[in-house]
């Protein structure tokens, strides 16, 4: 069986990570250099087709109780950022369980549809409805029995949209389960969407 591959930061193998909020705390090692021990935050940012890497606040040593220092400074500023996110979170930050939703169903179409992001799915300082509630409107993976996976969403507490896969998908949340804010969101986002339509219809052709 061959070997994981290595992940490098340059010359640094990285033995450390910890996600958390919007950046990876890292730490690498390189046994061949005068500062041997390396900690960054990293991100990756994608775009249209592919996706590049950063890593910033790069900090290198021959200390390596120094550099765990800092790779433990850098994890308690993830934490206060996380915490300052959560205190401008205007609505519960309750979590959809599976008893919230009706049982998932691959044979039925999703577009249009209030579903739930499984809490796996998310990293654990997100999973609550704010991350999780989503109104499906359209992806390869919405329609019944679907031969894609992807799904286009709208966060229904941001207004994002977003791209989930259809395992993803917890369910569509029970009415009754379904929190006053959101319910209220994904019937503005449906009116809205519904006036564009009409004021697409109401638009005379182009002449050729």
């Amino acid at each position: 069986m061959a070997e994981p591959e290595k992940r490098m930061a340059g010359n640094y193998e990285i033995t450390q990570t910890l996600r958390i909020g919007d950046r990876e705390v890292v730490f690498g090692v390189d046994p061949t250099s005068d500062q041997p021990y390396f900690c960054a935050l990293y991100q990756k940012i994608f775009e249209i087709i592919q996706y590049r890497e950063r890593y910033e606040e790069c900090f290198v040593s021959d200390n390596f109780v120094e550099v765990a220092e800092q790779f433990a400074e850098y994890v308690h500023q993830q934490c206060q950022k996380v915490r300052e996110e959560w205190a401008k979170v205007t609505v519960p930050r309750v979590r959809i369980t599976e008893e919230m939703c009706i049982p998932h169903d691959y044979g039925q179409d999703i577009n249009g549809k209030v579903v739930a992001i499984k809490p796996s799915a998310l990293r654990p300082e997100y999973r609550s409805a704010d991350h999780q509630l989503v109104l499906v409107d359209g992806g390869s993976g919405a329609g019944a029995n679907s031969y894609g996976t992807t799904c286009f969403c709208v966060n229904l507490y941001t207004g994002e949209s977003v791209r989930w896969r259809r395992y993803d998908v917890l369910g569509e949340v029970k009415p009754e389960c379904l929190p006053d804010w959101a319910a209220a969101h994904a019937a503005e986002i449906g009116q809205q969407a519904e006036q564009k339509k009409t004021q697409s219809r109401s638009q005379p052709a182009q002449e050729r």
